[in-house]
């Protein structure tokens, strides 16, 4: 159970959020006011059901550049989720020429606040057009039943961001491309695979979320006997939801302890991690409940999942059609020291090219949520100038 004092913080950081002004990290975030013109960016965007508006209670929780501006937008995909976005504009933007995009979001459980808006700012800064997003029924996206995770839904977002820089006037619609990190990064390759007009994917700290759900670490998390046991607590989860109409929270990636019974939890983390905690759990801790505290976050211990997420990724695998993804190029971007390389690995091996895989000397997986010394931005620009064009 949560104690008094983690409530009291989550809910005056929420207030916080709330009023527009806060320090994260040590910087303070006010709301800044642009210089494009909104209406500007209203006029030259062609997409129906989408919005643009200026970006006030900045909540981001990386380090700003206030040289790079930012608005808030919507748009809706397929399923009528309305997507809730932050739109990077380069540097010295002008709306009467035509820009390269890309849209980015992920880790999974996090929000475009966190690691995706800062790599959508850095490639901003590199002269693309860049959208970072919020999956549906997560962050500000809308979804009447809350953090629902979808493998589907969340490859759709994808598409449907991809709708809205298409539809931007300033936007070379034939020079699009997709970044996942972490979870999120099979939903990218998965849309790229299909969507045709991404024209190049890259990955970074990737996760292959179906894998992970269904088979946990490198495949060696359930018996047979243990999947059973899943199953009913999953079929259980479903029935209550349908009961009372409530959802119930839980955990993504269901443990079975040695007597049979399922080990889900309504947050992440504990309110503190004891001391033995293994280094990749204090890893994702020190980033999601640290340095990149956010309210909205699911990961950031004030939320969870619903407990019927699995059933996705149960049922569906991301990388089944992985072959069909060429000709379009993907860039793997991992570490040496993260405990997720092997997913980049077998995605490397099983692609048929163009492709390219990035091991960072001394990167653990967390390192590449946010730590500037360690992402090879550089690599990933000239990766996508390489196939967007320049």
């Amino acid at each position: 159970m949560k104690t008094f004092k983690s409530k009291k913080r989550a809910a005056w950081l929420m207030a916080a959020v709330m009023m527009g002004t806060f320090t994260f990290g040590g910087m303070t975030m006010h709301t800044t006011y642009a210089a494009v013109p909104t209406k500007t960016l209203v006029h030259d965007s062609q997409m129906k059901h989408a919005t643009i508006k200026d970006l006030d209670n900045d909540t981001r929780v990386f380090a700003v550049d206030k040289t790079i501006e930012a608005k808030k937008v919507t748009f809706q995909n397929r399923y009528g989720f309305d997507v809730a976005g932050h739109l990077y504009l380069p540097k010295d933007f002008d709306d009467k020429k035509q820009y390269k995009a890309v849209v980015v979001t992920g880790p999974f459980g996090a929000v475009k606040e966190q690691s995706s808006g800062l790599y959508a700012q850095e490639m901003a800064k590199n002269g693309f057009v860049a959208v970072a997003f919020d999956p549906s029924t997560t962050g500000e996206s809308s979804g009447k039943r809350r953090n629902m995770g979808s493998p589907e839904i969340f490859t759709e977002d994808y598409s449907a961001a991809v709708d809205f820089v298409s539809n931007l006037k300033f936007v070379n619609s034939q020079q699009i491309g997709a970044i996942g990190i972490c979870g999120l990064s099979g939903m990218a390759i998965t849309a790229a695979t299909n969507d045709t007009r991404i024209k190049a994917v890259a990955t970074s700290a990737m996760y292959d979320m179906s894998d992970s759900i269904r088979n946990h670490y490198q495949g060696d998390y359930y018996t047979p006997e243990q999947r059973e046991i899943v199953k009913h607590h999953l079929a259980e989860m479903r029935d209550e939801e349908a009961k009372t109409g409530k959802s119930i929270p839980g955990s993504h990636e269901l443990a079975v302890d040695k007597d049979g019974k399922v080990i889900s939890t309504k947050t992440m983390f504990p309110d503190k991690l004891p001391a033995d905690a293994p280094d990749v759990v204090k890893g994702f801790y020190d980033y999601y409940v640290g340095r990149a505290y956010h309210p909205r976050a699911i990961n950031s211990n004030t939320l969870a999942w619903d407990s019927t997420t699995p059933y996705g990724f149960f049922n569906f695998s991301l990388m089944e059609h992985i072959k069909e993804l060429s000709p379009r190029p993907l860039l793997l971007i991992t570490g040496d020291k993260a405990h997720s390389k092997y997913f980049s690995d077998a995605v490397y091996a099983a692609a048929d090219g163009p492709k390219e895989e990035i091991v960072v000397p001394g990167a653990t997986h967390t390192d590449l949520y946010d730590q500037m010394d360690k992402i090879p931005f550089d690599r990933l620009v000239a990766f996508f100038n390489k196939y967007l064009g320049e």
